[in-house]
């Protein structure tokens, strides 16, 4: 996977849009942030503790907490290179649950 990818999958989540944060790509639901394209070859998802945790464990060439206090939120770096679509798909609509309102992830 690539950051071609990981756009086209964010951007295929409901009323999911691009924005951009400190001058790095940014996909928002309802203008809350729920993943980042911060450098070439890896992304950043908006994961709870646990879902990091179960995820950084199961797949650690894949998934890893981002450093400092960000990383103990749940943000969490996915190496794109490493991960297949499947696993990318997965990420992202988690981290778009995660922030999305309760209403949209009802439709």
């Amino acid at each position: 996977m690539n950051a071609e990818d990981f756009r086209r999958i964010a951007l295929s989540l409901p009323e999911a849009e691009e924005k951009s944060h400190f001058g790095k790509a940014d996909f928002r639901v309802r203008n809350r942030i729920f993943a980042t394209l911060p450098a070439s070859g890896r992304g950043v998802l908006k994961l709870t503790p646990d879902e990091q945790s179960m995820l950084a464990e199961a797949e650690p060439a894949i998934f890893a907490p981002v450093k400092g206090g960000w990383g103990r939120q749940g943000w969490t770096e996915i190496a794109l290179d490493a991960a297949d679509e499947a696993t990318l798909r997965s990420g992202l609509t988690t981290a778009w649950r995660n922030v999305a309102p309760a209403a949209l992830k009802k439709r």
